[in-house]
């Protein structure tokens, strides 16, 4: 199994687990607009939540999802943003409730 993480906002988590799939691709952008859902490997996820939720001001709790590859559905493809560039993974589909094995606050201290 490979451990796949995706950082959100509580709210868009728990409207999830009430429809049973996670739709949303990365901070204000979903997976309709993006085509997949952006996720990180464990070692990418500080570099990542910096990126996309440095100076993050609420008003919801940011939380980690722990995602278990084994039970995702869709296809998972380790992409780089730019030629050369560090990849990582893509998730090229729905993210199923039940595929998410921890859910952990997020905290960057």
């Amino acid at each position: 199994m490979t451990r796949l993480l995706h950082i959100t906002e509580r709210a868009l988590w728990d409207a999830a687990r009430r429809t049973g799939t996670y739709e949303m691709s990365t901070r204000g952008k979903t997976l309709d607009e993006v085509g997949f859902i952006h996720c990180s490997l464990p070692e990418q996820l500080p570099g990542v939540a910096a990126f996309l939720y440095g100076g993050y001001d609420g008003p919801d709790e940011l939380v980690v999802l722990g995602i278990d590859s084994e039970r995702l559905t869709a296809p998972v493809r380790f992409e780089a943003p730019r030629p050369g560039g560090v990849e990582f993974p893509h998730l090229y589909g729905p993210l199923p409730v039940d595929a998410v094995v921890e859910v952990s606050p997020w905290s960057a201290a």
